[in-house]
């Protein structure tokens, strides 16, 4: 059975019924987003505890291999030294409004594969048969790549940034008392950002069907592109030590090259 398979329509579909099956499938989308949001709202301490709140610390996985690889390699400095931030709340109600909150977002990133299901099934039955055929591998390419980003922001990007920023001290007399919510916002940020990034070789494979870049276009502009990378992986990780930012930068520009790969080439008019 396929999943993808779309709802089979009338070619002759008016305006008014075309918009009722979109109407359809954001109250879809939405239920799904609901229930989610419902469920997840319960699990608050496994929620906070066991996923958001877990990079606040030295005992976070990525600072435990990087220890490890340090003791290996009888180096040191590759070894994070040991912290702990703390969160306030300055706002009434703030920790509810970032319980609610981190139930939608989590809900949201969840729901990536419905909703581009949801969105495949509104748009299959307008295109051909070899349209279809080439599209659908790009949806489920899609959700891989985005979920993969989240992973590489949440267990790479985040845990550095938070480290650097959170202890950063421009003076002893000057403590940091970070909010929940701008720890939280960080970390929303990184991790959909991160996810969106991740949609590099989708966004060149599209961009090469409609003529717009080909495979040798991309590998002109290679060496240029390694320079934003880096400059990218620098503003993304604001930590002093190279080693953070190559770790970052390294799967962007693996990103770059299965982009080249997936790109269609330039034909000889």
């Amino acid at each position: 059975m396929n999943l993808f398979k779309p709802k089979a329509k009338s070619e002759s579909n008016t305006f008014w019924e075309h918009l009722e099956v979109f109407r359809w499938t954001i109250i879809r989308i939405l239920a799904v987003l609901v229930v989610l949001v419902i469920i997840l709202f319960g699990f608050k301490d496994f929620l906070f505890t066991e996923i958001i709140f877990r990079p606040l610390s030295s005992d976070f996985i990525i600072y435990r291999e990087l220890c490890k690889i340090a003791l290996m390699l009888n180096s040191p400095n590759f070894c994070p030294e040991d912290f702990n931030i703390q969160l306030i709340n300055i706002d009434i109600s703030g920790q509810f409004i970032s319980h609610i909150s981190a139930s939608i977002t989590i809900a949201l990133l969840l729901s990536v594969p419905y909703m581009l299901y949801e969105i495949w099934r509104f748009v299959a039955p307008a295109l051909y048969p070899n349209e279809r055929k080439n599209i659908e591998p790009v949806f489920l390419a899609s959700s891989f790549l985005f979920y993969l980003g989240a992973v590489v922001s949440y267990f790479l990007i985040f845990p550095f940034t938070i480290r650097f920023l959170g202890t950063y001290q421009i003076s002893a007399l000057v403590p940091n008392q970070i909010s929940v919510q701008s720890y939280l916002s960080t970390l929303y940020i990184l991790v959909f950002s991160m996810g969106l990034m991740f949609e590099m070789p989708v966004l060149a494979y599209f961009l090469s069907r409609l003529g717009i870049i080909s495979r040798q276009t991309l590998r002109a502009v290679r060496s240029y592109a390694l320079v934003v990378i880096l400059i990218l992986a620098a503003v993304i990780t604001p930590t002093t030590d190279p080693f953070t930012m190559l770790v970052v930068a390294f799967p962007l520009y693996l990103l770059y090259e299965v982009s080249i790969w997936v790109c269609k080439p330039k034909t000889d008019e």
